[in-house]
């Protein structure tokens, strides 16, 4: 594991409210600038972090950050985020740990909090996060429907880490939502959860980001009614096959950086890192207003 891990982690209290987080997503970044006429660009990124290990199955979240440090994105979703989870990624608060390392903002949504495995530690929590370069101006965890891992035979049920945050980018309000899907050969839970995802995103007017892990490739139908509201990157790029799982040897495309129909690809690609278990998508999007 990284050294630098060790040194710079630091003990986040649990966030129990959505004001608390969003209080702490505040902490650091450097402050937006003046819009243009013709809307704001912006670079976007979306990561699976598998919890800070690489295909290597080594813990080492330095080696994450300079992943996304290389690409200078400006709004990121991490998916499979730890927060004083346990021993497989250090007990690490890596929301924190990687907006403070990256010099941005982040709003954390825990899909679980469980107690603590030890005395006196805060309560462990798995989750999904954004960051971003700008000013948050809000930040609410939804829920959706989930089919839990941390149950014995679980139903599908409503619970939390569907993000929805503010940011304002170069004078544009823009909302970013970032999801991790159900991974079970069964659509029907993503069906149900594009469903709630869906109409979450409807409530809001403007500009809209989702980022995320969909564990399910483009022409999957159960995502075919994001289609009809929102445009990928990689497709508009004319990459709309480009794998991104497992990163080793990637066979299959299950991860996306989508908007609002406006903006312009300029350019949209899959880096090549072993980092994690799944590749980073990045795309820069043009015109966003």
């Amino acid at each position: 594991m990284s050294s630098l891990v060790r040194r710079s982690v630091r003990t986040r209290p649990r966030a129990v409210t959505g004001l608390a987080l969003f209080l702490a997503a505040l902490v650091v970044g450097p402050p937006a600038h003046a819009a243009g006429a013709k809307g704001a660009s912006l670079r976007v990124m979306t990561y699976n972090l598998q919890a800070g290990a690489g295909v290597d199955h080594v813990f080492d979240l330095e080696r994450q950050a300079r992943t996304i440090e290389a690409q200078h994105p400006d709004v990121v979703g991490l998916e499979e985020v730890d927060v004083n989870w346990g021993t497989r990624s250090d007990y690490v608060d890596e929301a924190s740990w990687l907006a403070r390392r990256l010099h941005m903002r982040v709003f954390f949504a825990p899909i679980y909090t469980l107690p603590p495995d030890r005395a006196g530690a805060p309560d462990r929590e798995f989750g999904v996060a954004v960051l971003s370069r700008f000013p948050i101006l809000q930040a609410e965890n939804h829920e959706i429907t989930r089919l839990s891992t941390q149950v014995p035979n679980p139903v599908p049920a409503p619970a939390p880490g569907f993000p929805e945050v503010l940011i304002k980018a170069r004078g544009t309000r823009i909302w970013v939502y970032d999801t991790h899907l159900d991974y079970r050969s069964d659509p029907s839970v993503r069906r149900a959860q594009v469903a709630d995802m869906a109409a979450i995103m409807d409530r809001r007017h403007g500009p809209k980001l989702l980022l995320g892990d969909f564990n399910a490739e483009p022409d999957a139908p159960e995502l075919a009614p994001l289609w009809t509201r929102l445009s990928d990157a990689l497709t508009v790029a004319g990459q709309r096959t480009t794998p991104t799982f497992p990163a080793d040897v990637p066979v299959t495309r299950i991860d996306y950086i989508t908007f609002t129909p406006g903006p312009r690809v300029t350019r949209a690609f899959v880096p090549d890192t072993l980092a994690s278990d799944h590749r980073p998508v990045v795309a820069d999007l043009k015109g966003i207003r």
